[in-house]
């Protein structure tokens, strides 16, 4: 086994709820209970909260200016895997969440001379909340764009939570995490450990 492989695994979670720092979240709930369930795995896990950061409007890695993409990106492709966390609004991935994911178009035109992007051997799932529904939509959304721009998904790339409709109840009003959402962020977990140390043994050999 190589040295490269005998090193833990890297998680970045992308927190795209839109509440700034000072405020609790559903999103960073569910977010960092699969960060929990990763570190049993010797994962090392890092949560950014994306309203922390100015991202500019755009589809390149530097929008010049005060857009601090450029350090999100570099913490994306120093990770073995991405979480995307986004709470649903208007039936829709969040904004926040949008505008990460623009940006990370960037990657289609920075691929090296075997055509690989520089997510590629990464790998992505999902997180999404929400007080009525819209988990399966704002997962599929998700998956195409994540898988568009180069990351591989495991199986079971998502877990998930959605309040009763038309009630006010949210993931972070729970006093215990359900049965099945705890069931399907362990599976999470397990795939994405999983399919990160495979890329990470056998990279994509691209072509030429």
């Amino acid at each position: 086994m190589s040295s490269r492989s005998q090193k833990p695994l890297k998680a970045l979670a992308l927190n795209a709820t839109l509440k700034t720092s000072d405020k609790q979240s559903s999103t960073k709930k569910l977010l960092s209970y699969v960060e929990t369930e990763l570190h049993p795995f010797g994962v090392e896990t890092e949560h950014v909260l994306l309203t922390d950061f100015t991202i500019a409007s755009g589809v390149s890695s530097d929008e010049g200016g005060d857009d601090q993409w450029p350090e999100l990106r570099q913490k994306i492709v120093e990770a073995d895997i991405i979480l995307i966390g986004t709470p649903i609004w208007l039936g829709q991935p969040s904004s926040v969440c949008k505008r990460a994911l623009e940006r990370m178009d960037a990657f289609l035109s920075e691929a090296d001379d075997r055509n690989r992007m520089p997510s590629y051997g990464r790998v992505a799932a999902v997180v999404v909340v929400g007080n009525e529904d819209g988990a399966h939509h704002v997962s599929a959304e998700l998956f195409q764009a994540l898988n568009d721009v180069g990351f591989t998904l495991p199986a079971n790339a998502v877990t998930y939570w959605v309040g009763e409709a038309m009630q006010s109840t949210n993931f972070i009003d729970l006093d215990e995490i359900p049965e099945a959402v705890v069931t399907a962020t362990r599976l999470l977990a397990a795939n994405c450990v999983h399919l990160a140390a495979c890329l990470r043994d056998e990279p994509y050999p691209g072509f030429t």
